[in-house]
């Protein structure tokens, strides 16, 4: 089995970026966009689809043994004894791709050994990507598809230490109260400075640019999540599960500074 390093893994799902987001703009705001709805009453449209296909079949060339996991497709087992899983959301935040509201991206994950260890979120109508890997930092690039200028840089979460300072943006209402956990919200809404929803894919990207201190919500899968946290974490956050649990695998998410994390985690416990 061929051994790989995570830069090295990291230029690929780059690569990989680039290639969705040559997909889904061509198809954002189309007419003849075709969408329908999953069994789980979520939205899927050809675009979610087509990305999805094109990443797993270059994964099928550059990294034949890992096995991949995404969205649309389910797992597809890679080599006996493979401990790399590449985790995929095609569109994260479909929703908003099919009534033309720019926040939405791509995310593209590897994980070993079920930590993830590489991610990248692209989002191409914001014109913004974030990528991280452990050990090599977390950035940003705010010119995506400029053909011109360029404007990576390294980010890092916030060092807002007090809840009655931080800025919030924990989304899905209506899913911390099916969780059994408005109540707990509610209280942890009125401690914090501000609170806004900005949905999906976002929150987390700010919590590691240290423009919103916490993010979180319910009822997720490990796509939506797998991506995030080595970005949240190479920024200096945290991110684990509204129990506290680590990674992407337990349907819900907390991230953070780091610094407000036990305090947001005692309060909505």
């Amino acid at each position: 089995m061929t051994t790989y390093t995570l830069q090295s893994d990291l230029q690929l799902a780059r690569q990989l970026a680039d290639m969705a987001d040559v997909i889904s703009m061509d198809r954002f705001r189309a007419a003849d966009l075709d969408v329908s709805m999953k069994p789980d009453m979520t939205h899927v449209t050809d675009a979610d689809k087509a990305v999805e296909a094109a990443i797993r079949g270059a994964l099928h060339d550059s990294r034949p043994d890992d096995s991949v996991l995404g969205e649309e497709a389910g797992e597809e087992a890679g080599s006996d004894g493979s401990h790399r899983q590449w985790i995929v959301d095609p569109i994260d935040g479909t929703a908003n791709y099919v009534r033309g509201v720019p926040v939405w991206a791509s995310l593209i994950s590897l994980a070993i050994d079920g930590v993830p260890a590489v991610g990248v979120v692209s989002a191409p109508a914001l014109g913004k990507r974030w990528w991280g890997a452990t050990g090599l930092g977390a950035f940003v690039d705010e010119s995506l598809g400029s053909p011109t200028t360029t404007s990576e840089r390294r980010i890092h979460v916030s060092r807002v230490a007090d809840i009655a300072d931080a800025s919030m943006s924990c989304s899905g209402l209506i899913r911390w109260e099916q969780a059994g956990k408005l109540k707990e919200f509610l209280s942890l809404a009125r401690r914090v400075w501000r609170t806004r929803d900005y949905g999906d894919m976002w929150p987390y990207m700010m919590v590691a640019e240290g423009l919103v201190d916490i993010a979180g919500e319910f009822d997720l899968k490990p796509w939506d999540m797998a991506a995030l946290v080595p970005i949240v974490q190479e920024a200096g956050g945290r991110f684990s599960s509204v129990a506290g649990e680590p990674g992407p695998w337990h349907g819900s998410a907390i991230a953070t500074n780091g610094l407000l994390h036990d305090a947001v985690l005692d309060a909505v416990r």
